[in-house]
C-alpha cells in the first residue's frame, strides 16, 4: 500500500469519528479518537449485555465471559501471539511496570534502554531498582544498534526499546535487537504502542520475549492494554496483585495461584474495555489502515496452460497471524480488472484459484501475485512500491 493509498484510506473513514466532525485532530500519537463502531460496542456492552465474567452461573455472565475471552484471543492474534500468553492490563504503562516488578533474570539488575524512550519505559525500571544503561541515537533519530551491540553484556537482565518512537516516528529493527539481547542472555521487551495501530506486528517473527501496547492509541477505550509474554517467562513470575480471579486455592495460612494470564488479572477486570478493544482491532482491520501482506507464497505455473473456463489453483500463501477480515475467507473477487478469482482459506493458508481464464490469454501466476498484497477490509489492494 503506497502513501497515497494510505492517505485515501484514512480520509475515507473520517466520517466514522463523531468527535472530530468539523475539525482536524493531529494528536493520535498521544491518544486516538474513537470510531463509531467502538463507541457502539462499549455502549451495547454496558447498556445491553453487561455482567461480570469468570464467576457467574447464569447465561448473561457466561456470554460476557465468552466475549471477554474472545477479545483476548483477538488482541493476541493482532500481534501474532497466543491467548494464554496475553494479559489484559490498564495499558502499556502498567504492563511495563508489571514486568519490571516481577520479572527476574538470575542476579542481573541492569536494563538497556535507549535515549528515545517514553517515561513509561524509564520510571518503572527505576522503581524496581534497576541500573539503566542508555543507548544513543543515530544522526537520523534511530536507536543506534551498533552501539547497543557494543553496550549489551551479561549484566543486563533485559533490553527494553520502543518499537516505533512516539516523538520521532523512527522504526526499530526489532529482529536485530532480539539477536543483540539474546546473544548476551538478556530478554527483550518491545513497547508497541505506536507500532500496533500502524504496522503489522508478529512477535514470533521478531523473536521478542515481551510485547506491550495500549488500546487507546489503537482507536480503542482508555484503561485497557495488553502484555504479551512467553508462557514460560510469565508462569515463572509471581503475581503482581492479589485478589479474586487469580487464585487457585485460598486459606488463611496460604494461597496458590493460577497460571498466566489469570494470575496477573486480580479482581474484576475492565470487561467493557476489552470488548471495546476487540471492536477497535476489528475496525482497524476493516478500515485497511494497515497492510497485511502474505508471509510466503507458492505459485503453480501449471495454471498458465489451462483453457478458458477451467478451474485451477493459481497459488497459495501462509498468511500472517490473525483472522482474515469478514468476507475474506471465501468467495469471488475482482483483481486487476480480470474477473473470476476465487479465494478460500483453511488453517492459515490462503488459496486462490482462477475460475475463468480471461480472454483466453496465458496466465502468469507469479506476475499475478506480484500485483497484490493482502490488506484488512479489502482482500487485495495495490502492492507497495518496490514489492518483488
Amino acid at each position: 500500500m503506497n502513501h497515497q493509498t494510505k492517505i485515501r484510506a484514512a480520509l475515507d473513514v473520517r466520517d466514522q469519528f463523531p468527535a472530530i466532525v468539523g475539525w482536524h485532530y493531529l494528536d493520535s500519537a498521544v491518544s486516538a479518537q474513537k470510531p463509531q463502531a467502538v463507541i457502539d460496542a462499549v455502549t451495547h456492552a454496558y447498556g445491553r449485555d453487561y455482567a461480570s465474567v469468570h464467576r457467574g452461573v447464569y447465561q448473561r455472565s457466561a456470554d460476557m465471559t465468552l466475549a471477554y475471552e474472545a477479545a483476548r484471543t483477538n488482541a493476541a492474534n493482532w500481534i501474532g501471539g497466543a491467548a494464554e500468553e496475553t494479559i489484559f492490563t490498564r495499558g502499556a504503562t502498567e504492563a511495563i511496570n508489571l514486568v519490571a516488578a516481577r520479572f527476574t533474570n538470575g542476579n542481573r539488575k541492569r536494563v538497556l534502554l535507549s535515549a528515545l524512550e517514553h517515561h513509561s519505559n524509564i520510571v518503572p525500571w527505576q522503581l524496581a531498582g534497576y541500573d539503566i544503561d542508555v543507548v544513543p541515537l543515530t544522526e537520523d533519530g534511530r536507536i543506534d544498534l551498533d552501539a547497543a551491540e557494543r553496550m549489551a553484556n551479561e549484566s543486563h537482565a533485559i533490553v527494553s526499546f520502543a518499537h516505533v518512537s512516539n516523538v520521532l516516528g523512527s522504526i526499530l529493527d526489532a529482529k536485530r535487537t532480539a539477536t543483540i539481547a539474546h546473544q548476551v542472555g538478556a530478554k527483550f521487551l518491545l513497547d508497541g504502542c505506536q507500532a500496533v495501530p500502524r504496522m503489522v506486528v508478529d512477535v514470533a517473527d521478531i523473536d521478542c520475549d515481551f510485547y506491550v501496547y495500549s488500546g487507546h492509541k489503537l482507536y480503542g477505550p482508555t484503561g485497557i492494554g495488553c502484555l504479551w509474554g512467553r508462557s514460560d517467562l510469565l508462569n515463572a513470575m509471581p503475581p503482581y496483585q492479589g485478589g479474586g480471579a487469580m487464585i487457585d486455592q485460598v486459606t488463611f495460612a496460604k494461597s496458590t495461584f493460577l497460571d498466566a494470564p489469570a494470575r496477573f488479572e486480580a479482581g474484576t477486570p475492565h470487561i467493557v474495555g476489552a470488548i471495546g478493544l476487540h471492536a477497535a482491532i476489528d475496525w482497524t482491520q476493516g478500515a485497511a489502515l494497515i497492510e497485511r501482506r502474505v508471509r510466503a507464497f507458492n505459485p503453480f505455473p501449471a495454471a498458465a496452460s489451462v483453457v478458458a473456463g477451467e478451474t485451477v489453483k493459481i497459488w497459495e500463501a501462509a498468511v500472517l497471524p490473525g483472522p482474515l477480515p469478514t468476507g475474506a475467507a471465501h468467495g469471488q473477487i475482482l483483481a486487476a480488472g480480470e474477473p473470476g478469482v476465487d479465494v478460500a482459506t483453511a488453517e492459515g493458508v490462503l488459496r486462490v484459484t482462477r475460475l475463468q481464464k480471461p480472454g483466453g490469454k496465458a496466465l502468469d501466476a507469479a506476475q499475478f501475485l506480484r500485483g497484490f498484497a493482502l490488506v484488512p477490509g479489502m482482500l487485495f489492494g495495490p502492492a507497495p512500491e518496490g514489492t518483488p
